[in-house]
C-alpha cells in the first residue's frame, strides 16, 4: 500500500433507505457493514459519509431525473418516510466528529463543494467504501481519479444489489484503473494504518 500522505475515508450512501426494507433495499449492505464500522470506528475524523437525497418531488429535479424519480415516487421525500435518508444508526453515532456530504446525484463532485473541503484539507487520498459498487460507488470513484485523487476501494466494504454488475466493477476499476486505483481488504488497509 506504501505511504498514504493525507487521507480521509468516503463513506458512500449507507443509509437506512438502502440498509432496510424499501424498494431500493441493498441485502449486501448488511454484511459489508463490519468493515465499515470498524474503519470509520477507528478513524472518525477521517471519515466523510455521503448521503444520496432524493428530492420532496420529481419535478423539483433537471432533465432525467424528472423521469428517474416519476419511476421511483415513492422514493421521493413526500412519499418516503421521514429518517430513510439518514445514515445507518451505526454510522450515525459516529458524527460528529465524522461528517456528512449530501448531494442529488450519484457523483459527489458535481457542484465542486466536497473538492473544495479535501484540497483546503489537502487530502491527497480517498479510501472508498459503500454502495452501490455499480452505480454511486462507481461514480464517486470516477470523479475523484478526474479529480487527481489516488483512490483506494476497500473491496470487502463495498456492494450492491446486482452480484454480477458489482463484480465487473470491481473488475473494470483493477483491471482499467490500476494506476490510479488500489483495491484491497480492509483488514490491510487497516494494518498499513494502526
Amino acid at each position: 500500500m506504501g505511504e498514504l500522505g493525507e487521507w480521509r475515508h468516503l463513506c458512500v450512501d449507507m443509509q437506512r433507505m438502502f440498509a432496510e426494507d424499501t424498494p431500493w433495499h441493498v441485502p449486501w449492505m448488511a454484511r459489508v457493514s463490519p468493515q465499515i464500522e470498524e474503519l470509520a470506528g477507528r478513524h472518525p475524523s477521517r471519515t466523510i459519509f455521503t448521503r444520496f437525497l432524493p428530492p420532496e418531488r420529481a419535478d423539483d429535479m433537471p432533465g432525467k431525473w424528472r423521469d428517474y424519480y416519476r419511476k421511483w415516487w415513492m422514493m421521493t421525500g413526500e412519499h418516503l418516510p421521514r429518517g430513510l435518508s439518514d445514515l445507518a444508526s451505526s454510522l450515525a453515532a459516529l458524527v460528529p466528529p465524522a461528517r456528512y456530504f449530501d448531494k442529488r446525484t450519484y457523483s459527489p463532485w458535481i457542484d465542486g463543494r466536497l473538492h473544495a473541503i479535501l484540497q483546503s484539507e489537502r487530502v491527497d487520498t480517498l479510501v472508498v467504501t459503500g454502495g452501490e459498487t455499480d452505480v454511486c460507488v462507481l461514480a464517486t470513484t470516477l470523479g475523484a481519479i478526474d479529480l487527481g485523487y489516488r483512490v483506494i476501494v476497500l473491496k470487502d466494504a463495498v456492494c450492491s444489489g446486482a452480484d454480477d454488475t458489482h463484480d465487473a466493477s470491481l473488475e473494470l476499476l483493477h483491471d482499467r484503473f490500476s494506476v490510479q486505483l488500489e483495491l484491497i481488504e480492509t483488514e490491510e488497509f487497516l494494518r498499513g494504518v494502526g
